[in-house]
């Protein structure tokens, strides 16, 4: 408790200097403004621009203390290195220096030492910094239980793995938005938390495991480390859909993370591209392949236009593109008669020497090569012709006897130079103008329907596509209508013509659910990026939109050569006995992918309720019954979007409290939130009520999925209501 108070005592002392530090820069920058006229301008902008950024120190300094003052640490390490005296090491959410003994107050989570916590098992350890190996010996681990300033409880521990902290963590309640977890970070997720910041990664995780959490606190441990020289808003999450982000809208701003990009992919190409377009609900075809319970035809477009084979397609209309530009070149550039550069030499930047760049920054090259050129030869060819008509009127003022002749050979030459200069002039301010003119500027979206719709164009481009594949690609896009799987090829032609620019070229990706993309959608980013730097993470047994998306991960770890690939198999989140249940559906599956293993957590049984049809006076006995057990949030998980908003209806007419979510709802625990199972993949709840009447769970790919992600959203209590255990697969 003396620790304690002595961490907190000495807080508020630096709470109290920061505020003084803040007024007085404050103060200093209003006199720096208000001497811009009378002094200096260098000297008072340099006055700004210092006090401006002690305000910002002052300001960050102060925002980070008060965010932890009733819980400065969570954690201690009696440590020692070598040849040097042994030391406590309380480690917390943010660093804290004595600024007079230079004492560790507070260690930060992400610091390299603090990995001794994590990663240490007691006796002999070692521990990176910048990649060098550094060694020490671990006399002991303690975890401390505080709130609201004070100590509640501590323990010695070993191994972080079954501590009491993770398990009353894993036993307390969901919320309805992530929290961190720095406190409770395990071995295998503090391994990929802390792998190479400059190497991608892939992560499979399973439901539960923390791989969402993990990718936000690697974004934290990598702005930590990578800071000083990196802009947060360089660093872009992508998420699946707006819920998602309203979800994690409050972990990253407790990691001491604000200022990077959170958004959809579609989104972020639109928004990169400059094309909006009216996308159809990417969840409209799930939702048809649900209910027509029907194989998927051989030629699968979603499909296709995901695969790579589709990149090959568009890589050759853009060798096509380029080849029509190329042929431009055939003519030179020329000043009047003059040649001042041939179209051979352009068109070798244009293909050769220029082809690292997208196709219309060649271009713009070329007219900036094409514009010194002409500014370097145009006064040579007037000089040259000043010169010649100088010495063809002085030749007619000397070679000519007669008078008259003399006058008028005299004053051809003089009119003629008069009017031709001037003509030349002229010439030369439109000389690159009119030569870059034929090389036109596409507009992506006609560009990329042209392929969709072109007969001849696509058998030149899809010459391995059957005639029937090729029909009906065509009738397929005879209306105009814009689908999730378009944007990777539109952003893909945008980037290698156009080129992306800075503002939204991220130099680092973050990815959840990665599953649910293709490999042309990453293949695309990638390429547009012009960076490898993903983190991606996600569950082939939650690929619900397996129909145009990834099935396996060999594909991805060849796009991405580079990447260290990881795995995550416990579950942190359910009880074992509902991820019993869960497992069996997961056995079901065609990715062989391998069972989940439960953390040690025992609760009820998941329950059955027989029900031939809905019945809202049930659900209601179901939801008071788990309200009695102190639990807050509760879902009701179905099948389709028409079944949650029925199920909503229905139960709002039996004036139960309840909320039908959507992509863009706003999170709210006080009551029974309904929603498809497509829209519950990465939340949590209490409690789930599964429940299935006209859209009972199938046995197929995408049907097993759908069900596994509704039953690994519970932590404690799960319900399945329907006509028979056969409506859930589990039987």
């Amino acid at each position: 408790m003396e620790r304690l108070d002595y961490t907190r005592n000495y807080m508020e002392d630096i709470l109290r200097k920061s505020q003084e530090d803040l007024l007085s820069a404050n103060t200093k920058i209003k006199e720096s403004m208000a001497n811009v006229e009378y002094l200096d301008s260098s000297d008072s902008f340099i006055n700004i621009l210092t006090n401006s950024r002690f305000f910002e120190l002052a300001r960050t300094q102060k925002e980070s203390l008060e965010a932890v003052r009733q819980k400065p640490y969570f954690a201690r390490i009696h440590f020692q290195r070598p040849e040097e005296a042994e030391e406590f090491l309380y480690i917390g959410k943010t660093s804290l220096i004595h600024s007079e003994t230079f004492e560790p107050i507070i260690v930060d989570w992400r610091s390299p030492v603090a990995n001794v916590y994590y990663d240490g098992r007691l006796g002999d350890v070692t521990y990176c910094v910048r990649d060098e190996v550094y060694s020490g010996h671990l006399y002991s681990k303690r975890q401390y239980k505080i709130e609201d300033g004070t100590l509640l409880s501590f323990q010695d521990i070993d191994l972080t793995t079954n501590d009491e902290l993770l398990q009353e963590a894993l036993s307390g309640k969901a919320d309805v938005r992530l929290t961190e977890i720095v406190a409770t970070i395990q071995a295998e997720q503090n391994e990929i938390i802390r792998a190479h910041l400059r190497q991608p990664i892939l992560v499979q995780g399973a439901a539960g495991s923390g791989k969402t959490t993990i990718a936000l606190h690697r974004i934290s441990y990598f702005l930590y480390t990578m800071g000083e020289h990196f802009n947060p808003q360089q660093l872009m999450i992508l998420a699946p859909n707006k819920l998602f982000i309203e979800y994690i809208g409050e972990v990253l701003p407790e990691l001491g993370v604000d200022r990077i990009c959170q958004t959809t992919y579609a989104e972020y190409v639109q928004n990169a591209t400059g094309i909006k377009l009216k996308l159809q609900d990417p969840n409209e075809l799930l939702e048809q392949i649900i209910e027509d319970n029907a194989p998927l035809p051989t030629f699968n477009i979603p499909k296709v236009k995901g695969s790579m084979e589709y990149k090959t397609i568009l890589d050759r209309y853009i060798k096509l593109h380029e080849r029509n530009l190329a042929s431009l070149f055939d003519e030179d550039v020329f000043i009047e008669k003059y040649r001042i550069m041939r179209g051979s030499h352009l068109k070798k930047l244009f293909l050769e020497e220029f082809a690292y760049m997208p196709i219309e920054k060649r271009l713009e090259r070329i007219k900036k090569v094409v514009q010194t050129e002409v500014k370097r030869k145009s006064k040579a060819v007037l000089d040259s012709l000043n010169a010649r008509y100088d010495e063809m009127i002085g030749k007619a003022l000397n070679g000519f006897r007669d008078p008259e002749k003399r006058k008028r050979n005299v004053t051809r030459f003089i009119d003629e130079r008069d009017e031709r200069i001037p003509k030349i002039k002229a010439e030369i301010k439109s000389t690159v103008a009119n030569y870059m003119r034929r090389f036109e500027k596409v507009k992506i979206k006609t560009m990329y329907r042209n392929l969709l719709t072109d007969r001849v164009l696509l058998r030149e481009l899809a010459p391995e596509w059957s005639f029937e594949e090729q029909e009906k690609f065509i009738r397929t896009h005879a209306r105009e209508k814009w689908a999730l799987e378009d944007l990777a090829a539109i952003y893909y032609l945008h980037a290698q013509i156009k080129g992306v620019k800075d503002e939204w070229k991220m130099k680092v990706v973050f990815i959840d659910e990665v599953q649910d993309y293709s490999l042309f959608q990453l293949a695309a980013l990638k390429t547009g990026l012009e960076t490898d730097m993903f983190t991606m993470v996600g569950d082939l047994a939650q690929g619900i939109h397996s129909y145009r998306s990834l099935t396996e991960w060999d594909s991805v770890l060849k796009l991405f050569p580079r990447a260290n690939y990881f795995t995550l198999q416990k579950s942190y989140r359910t009880t074992i006995e509902i991820m019993e249940v869960a497992n069996k559906v997961l056995a079901k599956m065609d990715e062989n992918l391998p069972l989940v293993e439960p953390v040690v957590r025992h609760g009820n049984p998941p329950t059955f309720v027989q029900n031939d049809e809905f019945n809202p006076s049930k659900i209601r006995e179901i939801y008071e019954a788990i309200r009695k057990n102190g639990h807050r949030s509760i879902a009701l998980i179905c099948k389709t979007s028409d079944e949650a908003a029925y199920f909503a209806e229905t139960l709002i007419e039996e004036n139960l409290d309840v909320e039908l979510l959507t992509e863009t709802s706003e999170l709210g625990q006080s009551k029974l939130l309904v929603l498809p199972s497509h829209l519950a993949k990465g939340l949590e709840f209490d409690a789930v009520i599964v429940a299935a009447f006209s859209f009972p769970y199938n046995d197929t790919p995408i049907d097993r999925k759908l069900l596994y992600v509704a039953l690994t959203r519970a932590m404690h209590e799960l319900y399945l209501v329907g006509p028979s255990e056969e409506t859930f697969l589990l039987v």
